[in-house]
Order: C-alpha cells, then structure tokens, then sequence
C-alpha cells in the first residue's frame, strides 16, 4: 500500500483554519448552450493550478489553427460528437476520438482539432497551468475566421 505524506505542522492547520489562500469548493454545471456557429467555452471553474472549460463546437465548424502553449498541458475528452487532433507537421492526425475518449496534451506540443462527427461536439478540457512559466498561446499558422481569441462566445457554467 502507498503511503501519504502529511502535513501535521501547527502553522498548516492555523493556515486551514482561519482560511489563509483556501479556496472554498466552486460548483458548476455545464449546459450546452446551443451554438449557431463556430464555437462557445463553457467555463466550469478556475484556481491558480487549473482551469475546467467544455468546448462547444459545431459540427463541421469551430476548428483552430496549428498552436501551442507553454506554460499548460491539457486534459482533453469528448462528452458528445467526435473530435480529429492534428499535429505537429502536414496535418498528421494524432487521433480520432468519441466519447468518453480523449487525450492529454503536454505544454510545448504544436496541435490543432476540430469537430470532425456529424452532431455538434462538447469536449471537456481541464488544465494544469505551470508557475515557472508565463503561459503564452504561440500561433503557428494565421488563426480561422471564425474561432480564436475574441471571436469564440464565452458562457459562465459555474453555479453562484
């Protein structure tokens, strides 16, 4: 059996107990939103190690340009509909995924996808933000028409 490492310190249970940088647990709910084109962000909830979003994309729409990150690897996997990962180099399909299937992308991997099923696609990603690195979208190819920073509808799914 593993074994856990604890912290038993008086100063960690006084932190805990007067609230000292503890977030309290954020609910969510994630509805799809209906989408008339491209793509809209379900934003489920944020700390300053991870970020939960579900992606809303249309079929056939909504897919991204060639890009990485490098300071995030994200978790990724399809709730509904069908998604093609491509990348590095020539479109090289990395992987064709249905539901409940996915994969998880490193920082500093070069990828794009798009909704390649024939129903809308709602794909989960949930990720890991590094804190010895500024985390910066590096785009390596022109960004599409209709998807991209500031042209992607954003939605609010946590629950208040």
């Amino acid at each position: 059996m593993a074994e856990v490492a604890t912290d038993d310190s008086k100063s960690t249970r006084k932190k805990a107990q007067r609230g000292d940088r503890i977030r309290p647990p954020a609910p969510f709910k994630h509805q799809n939103p209906g989408i008339d084109e491209g793509k809209v962000f379900v934003t489920l909830g944020q700390t300053d190690l991870i970020r939960g979003v579900v992606q809303c994309v249309k079929a056939g729409e909504g897919d991204n340009n060639l890009h990485s990150h490098t300071g995030m690897d994200s978790f990724w996997m399809v709730l509904k509909g069908e998604v093609t990962f491509y990348g590095p180099e020539n479109d090289e399909v990395m992987g064709v995924y249905g539901p409940h299937e996915g994969l998880i992308m490193p920082r500093n991997n070069a990828y794009w996808f798009a909704s390649t099923g024939e129903e809308d696609l709602e794909l989960l990603q949930v990720t890991g933000l590094a804190h010895d690195v500024k985390n910066e979208r590096i785009n390596l190819e022109p960004e599409h028409e209709k998807v991209g920073p500031g042209k992607t509808t954003h939605v609010d799914g946590r629950v208040r």
